[in-house]
C-alpha cells in the first residue's frame, strides 16, 4: 500500500527497532533532550525514516523540512505555492499542468534552483532502476520538460484529477544526487535542499538533528535548532516528556490524557483519515476465505475498540475512507453482530470442533496475526480482534516483531497495519487494493484479487469528473462489504503534547505518516516562541 504503507508509516516507518534502554538514559540539555532554549525544540516521534531521499520516497506528501516541492498545503490542506511562484495553469482538458517556478531559491549549498532540478527529479523517481515503492502514483505522468529555468511543464496520459497533490513531493538537486547512485548514495542519509531546515546529523534509531536554513526563501525560522528523538516505545516517550528531555511528543489516547489539566503543557488532537486495519492475505486458507473475511468483518466490536483503546479519540472504520468524508459510501457501516456472523460460518460449512475451534475439510479456523513491536495501540487493536474472532469460533494467534520479521510472511500471515490519506481517494484505495501491486513490498498488503475493484480503481483514476470517480469509489467500497481482503478496525485521532511556551500552536488533518511530518511541529519553520 504504496510508500507509506499500511505497515507503519511507510516512507517513514520504523524499520528498525529502537533500543528502549538507550532511548531512556539520554539526559536532560543534551541535543537529544529539550534545553528549554527559547530558540531550540525537541520533539519525540515513533518512527523512523528509512531514507532522506525524496528520490525514494521521503516527504513525498509535504512537510519534509529539509526539501520544498512545487506546492505545499495550508493549515486547511489547500494547496498553495511553495518553489512555485503560483498554482499550476491546467490545460489541454487537465492532461497539461504549467507551473512557473519562484525565482531566487537556493539549495542550502548555495546552487541555485532551477527548473532542470525538478525534471530529474520526477524522471529519476520514474526511472525502472529507482527504488521507490511510490512511483505508481506517479503512474499519469507522461513526460515533464523544463522551458529555461524558471517554466516546467508536466504532461499527462490522462487527466489525473489529483495530479497537483503530487506535486507536493520534494525536489532534490541534481548537481549532487545525479552524481550518485539513487538507491545507496550519500544524498540518502546527507541530504541537501532548499527548506527552513538543513540537516546536521542523524543518528540512526536515536535522533534526527536539524539547524534553521539561514538562507530560506521563506524568512530563517525563529526555532534555530530543532531535533526529533525517534522513541518507538510510547511510555518511554511519555517518561521523558515528564522528565523534560523533550518539548513535544506524540502519544496514545490513554498517555496523552493525564496532561489535559497540566499547567505547563498543551494537548492537541489532530484529525486524521489514519486507520488501523487486519490484513486477511489471499493465500492463507482461512483468512482468505469469503465466509471467515465476512463473519470477521461483522463480529468484530469496532465501537468498543473506539471507546476502550482510543480512549473515544477516534471512530469506527469500515474501510480507507473515514465515515465523515464526502468520499464515504452512506450504507457500507458495518454493525456489530456475533450471531449473524457465526450463521455465516455455519452456512459455509465452519462447524465448531470439540475444542470450540471451527473446521472446515480438515483445516483448523486459526491464523497468526502480527503487530509492530512496541507499538501498544496495535497490540491493544490485535488482542482485541483476536478476542472477539475468539468468540466466533476463530483462533487468532497474535504475536509481535520487526518489520523485517514480518515483511516475508505478509502473503500467508495477517498484519495490524495502518494507513490513510487526506488528498485524495485514490492515494488510499489504490496501492491498498490494486492486485497487479500484490508482493510489491508494502502495497496489497492482503493480496487482495477483485476484477470488480480492479476495474474500478482504474476508471476513477483516469477521469476527471468528480461523480464518475464517485461511482468508481462507491463500487470499491460496495465490493469490500461482499469480499473484505481486510477488516478494518478504526479512525484515530492523533494526539500531541507539547510545551506551553510554543504559544498556541495548529494541526492538519493528517494522513496515517504521523510524527515526522505532521503534528503541530507541520510548521515549526513559523513558531514563534513566548518565552
Amino acid at each position: 500500500m504504496r510508500a507509506r504503507s499500511i505497515r507503519g508509516t511507510g516512507g517513514l516507518a520504523a524499520a528498525v527497532s529502537i533500543a528502549v534502554a538507550a532511548s531512556a538514559c539520554s539526559a536532560p540539555g543534551d541535543s537529544a533532550g529539550g534545553d528549554g532554549a527559547k530558540d531550540s525544540a525537541v520533539v519525540g516521534i515513533a518512527y523512523e525514516p528509512e531514507t532522506l531521499s525524496p528520490l525514494l520516497g521521503y516527504g513525498k506528501d509535504g512537510n519534509s523540512k529539509i526539501f520544498d516541492g512545487l506546492l505545499t498545503h495550508d493549515a486547511d490542506m489547500k494547496l498553495k505555492p511553495a518553489l512555485a511562484a503560483e498554482l499550476p495553469k491546467v490545460a489541454d482538458d487537465g492532461k497539461t499542468y504549467t507551473y512557473t517556478l519562484r525565482k531566487g531559491v537556493k539549495f542550502s549549498d548555495g546552487k541555485a534552483f532551477s527548473a532542470k532540478d525538478v525534471v530529474f527529479t520526477y524522471e529519476t523517481i520514474l526511472d525502472k532502476k529507482t527504488n521507490n515503492a511510490s512511483k505508481t502514483e506517479l503512474d499519469a505522468l507522461k513526460r515533464v520538460e523544463a522551458k529555461g529555468d524558471d517554466t516546467v511543464v508536466f504532461h499527462l496520459k490522462y487527466p489525473y484529477a489529483p495530479f497537483a497533490e503530487r506535486t507536493v513531493l520534494p525536489i532534490a538537486p541534481e548537481h549532487i544526487a545525479g552524481k550518485q547512485d539513487v538507491n545507496t548514495g550519500d544524498f540518502n542519509t546527507k541530504p541537501v535542499g532548499t527548506g527552513p531546515y538543513t540537516l546536521v546529523k542523524w543518528t540512526k534509531n536515536d535522533k534526527l538533528t536539524f539547524k534553521a536554513n539561514p538562507d530560506y526563501w521563506g524568512g530563517t525560522p525563529k526555532i534555530k535548532n530543532f531535533t526529533m528523538a525517534i522513541i518507538k516505545d510510547d511510555d518511554v516517550r511519555a517518561t521523558r516528556l515528564d522528565a523534560g528531555e523533550l518539548d513535544g511528543a506524540i502519544l496514545p489516547p490513554n498517555l496523552a490524557k493525564k496532561y489535559e489539566g497540566d499547567d505547563s503543557k498543551k494537548t492537541y488532537a489532530a484529525k486524521t483519515f489514519d486507520y488501523r486495519v487486519v490484513t486477511l492475505p489471499t493465500g492463507n486458507k482461512v483468512a482468505g476465505d469469503t465466509a471467515v473475511r465476512r463473519a470477521l468483518d461483522i463480529g468484530v466490536n469496532r465501537k468498543a475498540m473506539v471507546d476502550s483503546i482510543l480512549d473515544g479519540a477516534g471512530k469506527e472504520a469500515y474501510g480507507p475512507v473515514p465515515t465523515d468524508s464526502p468520499w464515504f459510501t452512506k450504507g457500507t457501516e458495518r454493525k456489530f453482530d456475533a450471531g449473524k456472523a457465526k450463521k455465516i460460518l455455519d452456512d459455509a460449512g465452519w462447524k465448531p470442533g470439540g475444542d470450540g475451534i471451527r473446521e472446515k475439510d480438515g483445516v483448523k479456523a486459526k491464523f497468526t496475526l502480527w503487530y509492530l513491536s512496541g507499538d501498544k495501540l496495535r497490540q491493544d487493536h490485535a488482542l482485541a480482534y483476536a478476542s472477539d474472532a475468539k468468540k466466533l469460533g476463530i483462533k487468532v494467534e497474535v504475536q509481535s516483531g520487526t518489520w523485517e520479521v514480518i515483511e516475508p510472511l505478509m502473503p500467508k500471515d495477517a498484519v495490524l497495519g495502518g494507513g490513510g490519506s487526506p488528498a485524495d481517494p485514490d492515494f488510499d484505495q489504490y496501492t491498498l487494493l490494486k492486485s497487479s501491486l500484490a508482493g510489491d513490498g508494502f502495497n496489497n498488503m492482503a493480496h487482495y484479487d477483485n476484477a470488480k475493484v480492479d476495474k474500478a480503481l482504474e476508471d476513477a483514476r483516469k477521469s476527471g469528473d468528480r461523480a464518475d470517480r464517485q461511482a468508481a469509489y462507491d463500487t470499491v467500497q460496495r465490493e469490500l462489504v461482499k469480499n473484505p481482503g481486510y477488516t478494518f478496525l478504526t479512525h484515530i485521532d492523533h494526539l500531541y503534547v507539547t510545551d506551553k511556551r510554543f504559544g498556541d500552536l495548529s494541526t492538519q488533518v493528517e494522513p496515517h505518516d504521523h510524527g515526522l511530518a505532521s503534528g503541530p511541529w507541520w510548521n515549526v519553520e513559523d513558531w514563534q516562541p513566548t518565552q
